[in-house]
């Protein structure tokens, strides 16, 4: 037979209700009499039972992010963070993947709030706005990471896209570049928005138009960085330096230069979007525009762990969609010079003060 709460209870010589308290954390149970359940629970090994202390408490410890890959590395860091964040406060973090599929992501949001998880932190595709509010009413925290949803009702964190394309642009052009590859994520997300904004506008101060044959927009796939880059190196020969803009991109986009003999930053500069370790040992190391991802996780669980702090008051929560911003920053290492004469193809321009 298993053991319960209350073989625990006789072996300690506590009362059922002390050794419950005692189990729980409860500040009201002296550390001595902590010590003698906690360790009369290991030597007979009990093991509570989380389902029925949920349905008692209406909590269940269990905080779910959802993201839409695990190829992006800012996931990876902003995981580790829910995940020590979630420890220290006694919840368990329960990762879904929905590969920014808008139905499989509904699915897995209806199934977080089944299983009565307390709260949820989004990096969604922002098609569930719908589905995410549910959530809310039903008392259930939610926080909006990196893509906001249109109508959401919870409070979003965001990088600051725009500038931080528009600093890396301007970084290029201050070197002296006029032919700028983009590679950039869907027009119809946050950061493929925004980024693109960002290009755009930096072009447009130094009275540049945006020329599209520069420009490639898709998927956060590594396939579509790999298909990108060559439509772009075929397409527009000019081109001197290269923003690569979509993160999962990045993956394809680097093998495809050395496939096609590209030197950077002697052919070709390049500056990417979102940090990653091995892009500080690429050679040369990679130039790139830092979206504070630990930043963005810590703000998202102080976000989340308010409102699971007032829920557990009994106070409501504002609903009141608000966006946080965290900053971005360049990076600058080896991977940008100024551009070279190709063959007498012209002079090469001096460069633009950034200033």
């Amino acid at each position: 037979m298993s053991v319960t709460l209350k073989d625990v209870a006789a072996a300690a010589g506590v009362s059922r209700s002390t050794a419950s308290r005692a189990l729980s954390g409860s500040s009201l149970i002296a550390p001595e009499t902590r010590a003698l359940v906690e360790d009369a629970a290991r030597r007979l090994g009990y093991q509570p039972n989380r389902a029925a202390s949920a349905l008692r408490s209406r909590q269940s410890h269990l905080i779910g992010l959802v993201v839409g890959n695990l190829v992006n590395a800012s996931f990876h860091t902003i995981a580790e963070v829910v995940q020590r964040r979630a420890a220290a406060e006694d919840y368990q973090m329960m990762l879904s993947i929905t590969d920014a599929d808008p139905r499989r992501e509904e699915n897995i949001l209806r199934t977080l709030g089944e299983h009565g998880v307390d709260g949820v932190i989004l990096i969604g595709t922002g098609s569930n706005a719908a589905a995410s509010n549910a959530l809310l009413g039903s008392g259930t925290a939610v926080v909006n990471l990196i893509r906001g949803a249109a109508e959401s009702a919870a409070p979003t964190v965001l990088a600051s896209d725009r500038d931080g394309a528009q600093e890396a642009t301007r970084y290029l052009l201050g070197l002296g570049h006029r032919h700028i590859g983009y590679i950039g994520g869907p027009a119809d997300t946050n950061s493929g928005q925004e980024r693109f904004a960002g290009y755009e506008l930096a072009l447009r101060e130094r009275g540049l138009p945006v020329d599209e044959r520069l420009v490639e927009r898709g998927p956060f796939e590594p396939s579509f960085g790999s298909v990108a880059a060559e439509r772009l190196l075929r397409r527009a020969p000019e081109v001197t330096a290269l923003f690569a803009a979509n993160h999962e991109a990045v993956f394809g986009v680097l093998p495809a230069l050395v496939a096609a003999g590209v030197r950077v930053p002697d052919d070709l500069s390049l500056v990417c979007y979102e940090d990653i370790s091995w892009l500080r040992w690429w050679h040369p190391p990679v130039t790139v525009v830092d979206n504070g991802a630990r930043e963005l996780g810590e703000l998202a669980m102080d976000l989340l762990l308010q409102q699971l702090e007032r829920g557990r008051r009994g106070v409501p929560g504002a609903r009141t969609g608000r966006t946080y911003r965290v900053g971005a920053q360049l990076l600058q290492r080896d991977s940008c010079a100024p551009p070279r004469d190709r063959g007498g193809r012209g002079e090469r321009p001096e460069p633009v003060p950034t200033g």
